[in-house]
């Protein structure tokens, strides 16, 4: 049955699989990455000279490290400093080099020297937006699915995995760019959206995977799909509506025993009742000690969809993804578990990782290594979808959300 579908994912698609062609490139297009939400001081370098311009389009240039600090308004550049809510970084064509504080260090750097820096292509933009300041690479869309896929996924892995990843984060950056025109970027370095590192990583395989499939997006009706992923479902995916109360046609779970191979597949966790007690209050439940966890309903794939938590002042009853928020996602990876006790520590055995709506990573490299294409893995995690050159795509329409909350 499963592998009849995939088979029929791969036939039904309208494009010549066999062949190898892919639609010719179009014109380029940029994707805007949240590099960093709150910054307060940075050093960019490059090989090149690397020109600074204000929203003014004052410009400057520079032959070595640029030292950034925000003060207020201003921002000292090497000592100078500069009233201006927009400062814009380029060196031609050539990558930057940025360096972040973190934790309140300084950022220290000589030139020349490369090592814990962000390597990226294309511009940096530092923008002021309230007391925050953004820093925004504009870059290409293939360089940034180039980013992406080591990121996500080991590049030693099957080639016709390393296109699944590239075709799938090729059009949920889409999907996200097209729905956020109003904002000053489209997606976000991080596991909120997809893990973007700028150069680390790449290697010919990489290269191949993204040129191979260059232009290349996952659509239902037209539009780039909302592409989600994940690690491990270790089972049935899940449905979107389940996890998000979004009804996404293309998002309906599948049948997913390929997996069995992760080391996600089967896990073990112990969380402090004290610290759970003290994360639940941070999110806005209102509980005492707590003496009792327990499922109190699944979701159709098996997964807890709520909680039952008992405590000295009453009951409350919660999610499972509030839970795994409370305690950390890579603390609890899924929510796919039983509770096997709860004294001091509440423990937990569970199975997979990540929300298992839509691709499950971790299958699809099984499927690849059986033998299927890209495309019909693709067909299958996503059903009702077709492969389209980005370029002729359409706008997606914003997602319904249901008016109550997954059971």
């Amino acid at each position: 049955m499963i592998a009849a579908r995939l088979f029929a994912g791969a036939a039904g698609l309208g494009i010549c699989l066999g062949s190898g062609l892919i639609p010719e490139a179009q014109a380029v297009q940029s994707i805007r990455v949240l590099l960093a939400s709150d910054v307060q001081q940075l050093a960019v370098s490059s090989d090149q000279a690397l020109w600074v311009t204000d929203e003014q389009n004052q410009a400057w240039s520079y032959h070595s490290v640029l030292q950034i600090k925000v003060r207020g308004h201003a921002l000292i550049l090497n000592g100078k400093p500069v009233v201006t809510d927009q400062l814009t970084l380029r060196a031609g064509t050539h990558d930057l080099s940025i360096w972040l504080n973190e934790n309140g260090k300084r950022t220290a750097v000589q030139a020349g020297d490369t090592s814990g820096a962000l390597h990226v292509s294309g511009v940096v933009k530092l923008v002021r937006r309230g007391k925050s300041r953004l820093l925004v690479n504009h870059v290409d869309l293939e360089e940034y699915v180039k980013g992406v896929v080591p990121a996500e996924v080991n590049s030693a892995w099957h080639p016709e995995m390393l296109k699944v990843q590239a075709v799938a984060t090729r059009t949920y950056a889409l999907y996200q760019r097209m729905l956020n025109t109003t904002r000053d970027y489209d997606v976000v370095a991080g596991i909120q959206d997809q893990v973007y590192r700028g150069r680390q990583g790449i290697d010919a395989r990489v290269i191949a995977a993204v040129e191979s499939t260059r232009g290349m997006v996952v659509t239902h009706q037209g539009a780039p799909i909302y592409a989600a992923f994940s690690s491990t479902a270790a089972g049935l995916t899940e449905d979107a509506m389940t996890v998000w109360s979004k009804d996404l046609p293309y998002l309906k779970g599948v049948e997913c025993p390929f997996d069995i191979e992760s080391p996600y597949y089967q896990w073990r966790a112990s969380v402090k009742i004290a610290t759970l007690e003290k994360n639940l209050r941070q999110q806005g439940f209102s509980v005492g000690t707590v003496s009792q966890v327990a499922p109190q309903s699944y979701s159709r794939a098996g997964r807890v969809a709520t909680l039952r938590v008992v405590h000295s002042n009453g009951e409350v009853v919660i999610r499972g993804e509030d839970l795994r928020k409370a305690v950390g996602y890579t603390v609890i990876p899924s929510t796919q578990f039983t509770v096997q006790s709860i004294g001091q520590d509440l423990v937990l055995s569970g199975y997979g990782a990540g929300h298992a709506v839509g691709l499950c990573q971790w299958g699809a490299k099984e499927l690849a290594e059986l033998g299927y294409s890209f495309s019909s893995i693709l067909s299958y995690y996503y059903p009702g979808t077709e492969l389209r050159d980005a370029a002729l795509t359409q706008a997606p329409p914003a997602p319904l959300a249901s008016s109550s909350p997954p059971s």
